[in-house]
């Protein structure tokens, strides 16, 4: 007897050896056609049961969602939609689903909105949409560490909990033990930090990177893979408070390195994607076809999913300066006719998501990476440019997304950095390792932060954040 899962069953010739498969019931129709899926492949078994040699009692078991253990014959099938089918010898019920209960959630045939199926996401990986979400962002997992494997990346762990702001922007999520009804307090009514575990203040991490650029510093290329968090009250569909980012580190690279390789590695993932994920992105393909037939003509995409993926492998990325975007932006016929909500006047202004948006879909349609930005909108870490007023800093841009990757050049000047930090009224004293990167063989070096959710939004072409991780932390949610 061979054991096998469906995605080797549906990929088999018609064979006399028995096998064995296990899986949850999808459909059982007229007492005989079984589909069966094991998360193993979008595509489902069809099991062929002779109702007349099985006893009526076992048949009723046979419900939609019910877990089942069947063993039979892997014969040609003489339906359509399949090439072969199991000729059902046993079936075995390895976990009822009551019919009753079932019709509540979303396990039922019927369709349900992505809305209705977030609110039971613990049964959403059963359904086809979610199955080939989370077998693609399974496989763009393993192909970001192969790539930086195959490039001579260390993968290293930075901490979870932390006593740095690495963004400066303040909204993190407190780390404590303290009561928050009666803390111990100081003198002058502040918090007394001391008395807590760390014996300080800590908080849950927004970033890896100054604790990677450490190791840059020895290890020469290294990047993380972890979780992130952010207490930003933002609830829309591209912000989530807990997201998994990728952030590579390179000592010795300067802007246009870093540019090369994040572009280099984004085609490398998407297009690890195609080669390993062609079903499930079939699947999400037709979806996102039929998804649009509600939306009016001039809202559809102009590509279906896989050549938006394709156009992104085939086409350089453009890279424009931000002085040259916003030029772009103020002349733009939505700035002058004030369709924007964030309208352009002048330089220096922070570039919106309908910014972002507007040069990598109208203006350019394509992905754009902008450069050197303003020193006054961007973090302390970037490194200033000679013109005293920007810094090395790129976005790269993607369609239907905006920000895709934000990193930068890092400040590698002793003094300069210094200078930045005390005029962001950032402490000294809590980075002082920090700065002793640039007393110990300082040099060029460069990074960038990838937030893997938004990655796996535009390879499935789901529109909502809250659709590509399994369990999404969003303000006033926190179930599961």
């Amino acid at each position: 007897m061979q054991k096998k899962v469906i995605s080797e069953i549906v990929q088999s010739e018609p064979s006399l050896i028995p096998i064995e498969v296990s899986g949850w019931v999808r459909t059982f129709r007229s007492n005989r056609f079984i589909h069966l899926n094991d998360g193993s492949t979008i595509h489902n078994l069809q099991c062929v049961v002779d109702f007349e040699n099985f006893d009526e009692a076992l048949l009723k078991k046979i419900t939609v969602g019910a877990a089942i253990k069947v063993t039979g014959i892997l014969v040609e099938s003489q339906g359509q939609g399949q090439s072969v089918e199991l000729q059902v010898e046993a079936v075995e019920i390895l976990g009822e689903a009551n019919p009753e209960d079932v019709k509540l959630t979303i396990l039922s045939p019927k369709r349900h909105t992505l809305e209705t199926l977030r609110e039971q996401a613990h049964l959403r990986v059963r359904t086809n949409t979610f199955g080939a979400v989370m077998r693609v962002r399974s496989k763009l997992s393993f192909a970001i560490h192969d790539y930086f494997n195959k490039n001579g990346f260390n993968y290293m762990h930075t901490p979870i909990i932390t006593g740095s702001d690495a963004e400066g922007a303040g909204e993190m999520f407190r780390v404590t033990l303290l009561d928050p009804k009666n803390p111990p307090v100081n003198q002058d009514g502040s918090v007394n930090y001391e008395e807590d575990f760390f014996e300080k203040e800590t908080n849950l991490t927004v970033s890896g990177q100054l604790e990677a650029e450490t190791y840059a510093m020895g290890l020469g290329k290294v990047y993380t893979f972890g979780p992130t968090f952010r207490a930003e009250n933002s609830n829309t569909s591209r912000h989530l408070a807990e997201f998994w980012m990728i952030e590579p580190e390179v000592a010795f690279n300067d802007l246009d390195d870093n540019m090369d390789l994040a572009e280099d590695f984004i085609k490398y993932i998407i297009h690890f994607a195609l080669e390993h994920c062609e079903d499930d992105l079939v699947f999400l393909e037709n979806r996102l076809l039929e998804e649009e037939k509600s939306k009016p003509q001039n809202e559809r995409s102009e590509m279906s999913l896989r050549e938006k993926l394709k156009f992104v492998l085939e086409n350089n990325f453009i890279r424009v300066s931000y002085t040259e975007a916003i030029d772009i932006l103020r002349n733009s016929a939505p700035n002058k006719k004030k369709k924007f909500k964030y309208l352009i006047e002048e330089w220096g202004a922070d570039l919106q998501s309908e910014h972002e948006r507007y040069l990598v879909e109208k203006h350019f349609k394509c992905p754009v990476i902008l450069f050197d930005y303003p020193a006054k909108i961007k973090a302390f870490y970037m490194r200033l440019n000679d013109d005293g007023k920007t810094v090395r800093a790129m976005d790269v841009l993607f369609p239907g997304i905006g920000e895709m990757v934000g990193g930068s050049q890092r400040e590698e000047r002793y003094d300069v950095l210094k200078e930045k930090m005390k005029a962001m009224d950032i402490s000294e004293e809590e980075l002082y390792w920090y700065l002793d990167l640039r007393k110990f063989g300082t040099c060029v070096h460069s990074g960038f932060g990838l937030g893997f959710e938004r990655m796996v939004q535009f390879v499935t072409g789901m529109g909502n954040i809250r659709d590509v991780i399994p369990y999404p932390r969003t303000p006033g949610n926190a179930e599961f």
